[in-house]
Order: structure tokens, then C-alpha cells, then sequence
């Protein structure tokens, strides 16, 4: 999960209340030919019109909004979304000379962002022509006509009228939360930790399931609190504990959120152990071998 920071409109945001975000003022369009290309699938990548109403916000104002958001999904990488170059405010980008090369898409040739005073380098990009040097793929999809934005770079993300975080939602990745009576026990520095028969667990695509146990069975006279946070576009963002056992600190070793997303609020504040981090975790009596951890 990568280390970022949220501000109080964002972390209100994600525990439920309302939050004020830039009026929609009608985009002055960008002059648009030819058809777009709405779909795409070859082994590395694949695109779909998305049926979300997107936005992006920078420098006081909507930089681009539409209902018919490409989304690119690269085989191990994280989704993006590219906006029509009509439904973003083009005048507000300036082609610069830095171009980045992408073997499945081709190479990409950026703008520099300026909304009033503030101002983003490199922070937009389009795909000129379509062209794949990847061995494994043979044709590239056609990403004419979009422009796509950095994450980071912008002041805000939302999908219909929720701010999202990260990077885009993948359509076909997951979370399911389910209330448990499985006994879990958590051995760290050669002592119990925690132990419990009420988890909460937590299964995610591509992620070993993850066992969020009540406060109430956890030592918690052991945790330190960690100055890490990070956040999750699918839970939303979390905080850390360090464990100290016998004077040794083990650093980051717990991990809870205070505020998840909807989708994840059966975890609100319970704790769950990086398992790899801890030295056994039993289930069912059984410790979790090493394929399950990560």
C-alpha cells in the first residue's frame, strides 16, 4: 500500500459525511475527429467504456468530466482512466518535449497543467500512436483522441458524487467481509499476542484473506503507536501499531481502519497481524504456511 496522507475533507469523505467539492461549469470543448476507440483485449491489456461519471479537480476547477471515461487495465499494473480530449479543458494543458515510453501502448507525449496560479509539470499524457514493442502482444489498443491524468498530480477523483482515492477501482478485483467463529491465534517474540473466536474476515483478489480480530483480544497493553499511514481505493485508509515483546520493537506489525469504505465496514477499527511479520499465525489450530503469506 503506498504511504500517502489524507487531508479532514478526504478522511470525512470516507467515514460518510458530505463534503463540498468545485461546481460543475460547463468544458469548453476540444476539437474532436474521427470515432474513439471504446474497447480493447489482446493478453497485456484490455479497455472498457466505464459506466461511472468521473472528474477530476485541479486549481479550483472541474479539469475534465465525462460519462464516457476509457479505463485501461494493464496485466500487473494499476488501472487508469483516460478521458476524451473533448471532455477536458484542453486549454488548460501545454504540450511539453518530455515523452515516457510504454511497450504495450506505445510512446507517450505529456502536457503541463495550469489552472490559475498552480501549476503541474508532466502531469498529463496521450498516446499520439498506437504501437506495441512488447514480444508478447502484437497490436496495441488505439488511445487517440484520450488524454489521461497523474493521480497524484491533481487536487481530486470522483466517481459519481463519492472522492475516490489511489487510483481507480478495478471492476474485476474484490473485497469480501465476512463475521467468522474460526480460533485465530497470533504468536510473536515467543509469546501470545492476540487470540481470538470472533474474526472478521477480510478475502481480497489476488490477496491472501486477511483476519481482523476485536480490540478486546488483542494485547493491547503491548501496541506502540506508528506514525504509518496508508491507504487502499477498496478499504480506504489505514493506521499502524508496532508490537514491543521483551524490549524488541517490531515495527508496523498491526494494521486497522478507523474509517473504511462501505464496502469494508465490518472491519472498522478491529486489528489484523501481518502474518509474514509474525512468527506463527493459527487457524483452525493450524499454522498458515508460507504460501499464504504476502
Amino acid at each position: 500500500m503506498a504511504f500517502q496522507r489524507l487531508t479532514r475533507r478526504r478522511l470525512l469523505t470516507l467515514a460518510g459525511s458530505a463534503v463540498a467539492y468545485p461546481s460543475l461549469q460547463p468544458i469548453q470543448a476540444a476539437a474532436q475527429t474521427g470515432e474513439l476507440q471504446t474497447s480493447f483485449k489482446n493478453p497485456a491489456v484490455q479497455t472498457e467504456i466505464s459506466p461511472k461519471w468521473i472528474r477530476v479537480t485541479f486549481g479550483g476547477e472541474v479539469l475534465a468530466e465525462s460519462r464516457r471515461v476509457l479505463l485501461v487495465l494493464e496485466r500487473g499494473r494499476t488501472p487508469v482512466y483516460f478521458f476524451p480530449e473533448q471532455d477536458g479543458k484542453m486549454d488548460r494543458m501545454t504540450p511539453v518535449a518530455y515523452q515516457t515510453h510504454n511497450t504495450r501502448l506505445g510512446d507517450a507525449s505529456y502536457f503541463t497543467l495550469k489552472a490559475g496560479s498552480k501549476v503541474a509539470e508532466n502531469a498529463a499524457w496521450h498516446y499520439p500512436v498506437p504501437k506495441a514493442t512488447d514480444p508478447a502482444v502484437t497490436n496495441a489498443p488505439d488511445l487517440r483522441g484520450y488524454v489521461a491524468f497523474r493521480w497524484e498530480s491533481v487536487d481530486g477523483w470522483y466517481e459519481e458524487g463519492d472522492e475516490v482515492f489511489v487510483h481507480p477501482r478495478d471492476p474485476y478485483h474484490r473485497i469480501d467481509v465476512l463475521n467468522s467463529t474460526r480460533p485465530v491465534k497470533v504468536v510473536l517474540g515467543g509469546i501470545t499476542v492476540a487470540e481470538s473466536k470472533q474474526p472478521v474476515i477480510l478475502f481480497e483478489t489476488n490477496f491472501p484473506a486477511r483476519y481482523y480480530l476485536p480490540k478486546n483480544d488483542v494485547r493491547l497493553e503491548l501496541l506502540r503507536p506508528s506514525d504509518t499511514i496508508t491507504r487502499c481505493p477498496y478499504k480506504g485508509e489505514a493506521h499502524y501499531y508496532s508490537v514491543e515483546v521483551g524490549g524488541q520493537l517490531y515495527k508496523d506489525v498491526i494494521w486497522y481502519y478507523r474509517y473504511p469504505t462501505t464496502e469494508a465496514s465490518k472491519i472498522a477499527n478491529n486489528l489484523a497481524f501481518y502474518t509474514e511479520k509474525t512468527d506463527a499465525t493459527f487457524v483452525d489450530g493450524k499454522e498458515l504456511p508460507k504460501s499464504q503469506r504476502g
